[in-house]
């Protein structure tokens, strides 16, 4: 593939030092505040799991430290997605994801025309 490279972004190579967020410190904010942020509905309950829904109530987000469900499947963070045309589907991420990483996938899945 030939791609010019003045179309291709930039690399970001960051500090050692500012790479403290691939140890996951089992913190839901980074993917709370990006979906505030989105004006979605975020709801948390008094056993500390918290369950986010999008506008279009299309996209279901679960933070899920305290659901014994989800413990047994080793999950954290629940996705659930009701495309209008198509099956819907599921990803889930484990305790060892860090929740800058969970943020950068639903980023990049809300920005896509597609959804």
């Amino acid at each position: 593939m030939n791609t010019s490279s003045t179309l291709l972004p930039d690399v970001v190579r960051p500090a050692v030092e500012d790479r403290a967020w691939l140890s996951s410190n089992h913190c839901a904010g980074p993917v709370l505040d990006l979906l505030g942020g989105l004006g979605w509905a975020i709801v948390d309950t008094p056993e500390a799991n918290v369950h986010c829904t999008s506008p279009d109530r299309r996209v279901y987000v679960g933070w899920l430290p305290e659901d014994p469900a989800a413990w047994k499947r080793d999950t954290v963070w629940q996705v659930r997605v009701d495309p209008v045309e198509g099956e819907p589907w599921v990803q889930e991420f484990g305790p060892d994801t860090p929740s800058e990483a969970v943020a950068g996938f639903l980023a990049a899945l809300v920005a896509s025309p597609r959804r």
